[in-house]
């Protein structure tokens, strides 16, 4: 009776509703070859990113690039920004990756170098993240703020150029698992020693009936990863076309 319950809930709430929604669309234009076989796909493929299983199967690849190192040698930890929320708080992601930063600071005694600008509103989220790392007794001449940046490729460039002005090579990069592939490859073009310290994996790995229902924590999950293998597509065709010219 329990499973019926949160299988109804499921299909009720999005995105499950958006699955029933094509799947009968798809059986009324059955028919309409097009449309048939365009519905099916909308539902079949809503309802693969939104299970676990199959979020977990996007996110490995991605997760599986670097793993937080058994020794640490570095002389500051860089933390990028992972987004927060219009009311003034920290999206999950941030709030590991801020974490992991205020962790390793209290086991390494390093600065922090925090890199995140304002892309929507104007709430920076290195000011946040600060917010944070302070309520956490952090010392204020531990912490540096990059707020200028608003992508993965800008924190690389100024967090590049504070470095330079600090006399810092090496740094500890710290940001979500599913995203340090990415992170990796714009931080690898600077002058800076960079050991990557992936953190928030969201794989979890252990499944049952449950993990097959749609939910739309899992949806978003895949969005993220889907969202990286295009950015790293992209980046892919970018230098494609610099060893063609």
């Amino acid at each position: 009776m329990f499973f019926i319950k949160k299988l109804i809930t499921s299909f009720i709430l999005p995105p499950g509703i958006l699955i029933v929604f094509f799947i009968i669309f798809a059986i009324m234009e059955r028919k309409r070859k097009f449309l048939f076989y365009f519905s099916s796909f909308c539902g079949i493929f809503i309802y693969l990113i939104s299970t676990e299983p199959f979020a977990d199967l996007l996110l490995t690849p991605l997760e599986e690039s670097f793993l937080p190192p058994k020794k640490i040698d570095a002389q500051a930890i860089v933390v990028l920004g992972g987004g927060i929320y219009k009311s003034g708080y920290l999206n999950e992601d941030s709030l590991n990756r801020v974490i992991t930063a205020y962790i390793l600071h209290e086991k390494y005694k390093i600065p922090i170098i925090i890199s995140g600008g304002a892309y929507e509103g104007n709430i920076k989220e290195s000011k946040l993240m600060t917010q944070y790392l302070r309520k956490l007794n952090v010392r204020e001449e531990k912490i540096i703020e990059e707020y200028n940046s608003r992508d993965t490729h800008e924190n690389a460039i100024f967090v590049e150029k504070i470095c330079k002005e600090l006399g810092i090579h090496r740094i500890l990069l710290i940001t979500s698992a599913y995203h340090m592939k990415r992170a990796f490859i714009f931080f690898s073009k600077t002058e800076l020693e960079v050991s990557p310290y992936p953190t928030d994996f969201k794989r979890n790995f252990h499944y049952n009936l449950y993990s097959f229902l749609p939910k739309i924590n899992n949806f978003f999950i895949s969005t993220k990863a889907i969202r990286e293998y295009i950015a790293l597509l992209v980046l892919s065709f970018q230098k494609l076309k610099i060893l063609i010219l």
